[in-house]
Order: structure tokens, then C-alpha cells, then sequence
């Protein structure tokens, strides 16, 4: 019986040692004004979708700032489709969820959603 569990344990501390980190650096916004930067880390994993999470960062990169970039921090969640070259993304940001899909060329390429905002178009490169 303690074979048994001392194997399952190890099993355990092996497959989360290998949850692998990705950097996602994108640009939002019709003149690409918004800068974006997270590391997720691998929360769940299947042969087709792969799922990840992490803080991320929003830095206001236009022209137009007086006082400062503005920067707003919240969470990422992405799911990658690996067969349909598909991005999904979730971000959360005080409280307000914006969604996002994308596709594979060079980067991935969709548009941001925000509850009560017009569609904004984001660009991602995953690393």
C-alpha cells in the first residue's frame, strides 16, 4: 500500500513540475495604443486544447498620455487550439471580463470584447 501512494505522489510532483510557461506580448487598439504582457502557466492539458493562467498587464503606450502610462493589471486565461490554429482569452480586469478570439497567421489576430465597449482589435504573439 505505501508503494502504491509513494508512486501516485511522485507522479503527482513530476506532472506539475512539467506545467509549462508561455510569454504573451500583444498590441490592442486601432493604433495599437495598448501594450500587453503576462506570463501564463499551463492549468490544464488534453491532446487538442491546452489551457493556461496568469497575471497579466495593460500599459497605455499612446501618444496621448499626460500624466503617465496608464496601466491596468488583471488575469489571463487562454486556451489554444493546437489542430484549428485557434486563441481564446479571457481577461479580467477589476471586476470586467473581456473575451478575445483569434487566429493563427504570423501572430494571432482577433478583436478584444468588453461588456458595455465597442470591439477593439488585439494582436498576439505567443512565445
Amino acid at each position: 500500500m505505501k508503494s502504491i501512494l509513494l508512486a501516485i505522489v511522485l507522479g503527482v510532483v513530476a506532472s506539475a513540475g512539467n506545467a509549462q510557461s508561455l510569454e504573451v506580448v500583444g498590441y490592442s487598439g486601432h493604433l495599437g495604443e495598448w501594450e500587453l504582457t503576462a506570463t501564463v502557466t499551463e492549468a490544464a492539458s488534453g491532446h487538442v486544447i491546452k489551457e493556461y493562467s496568469g497575471p497579466l498587464t495593460m500599459k497605455h503606450v499612446g501618444l496621448c498620455t499626460q500624466d503617465g502610462p496608464e496601466e491596468r493589471v488583471g488575469e489571463m486565461r487562454l486556451r489554444m487550439s493546437v489542430l484549428a490554429s485557434r486563441l481564446n482569452a479571457t481577461f479580467s480586469f477589476s471586476g470586467v471580463e473581456c473575451t478575445y478570439s483569434g487566429r493563427l497567421s504570423d501572430y494571432y489576430t482577433g478583436t478584444m470584447n468588453c461588456p458595455d465597449r465597442p470591439p477593439v482589435p488585439l494582436k498576439l504573439w505567443v512565445k
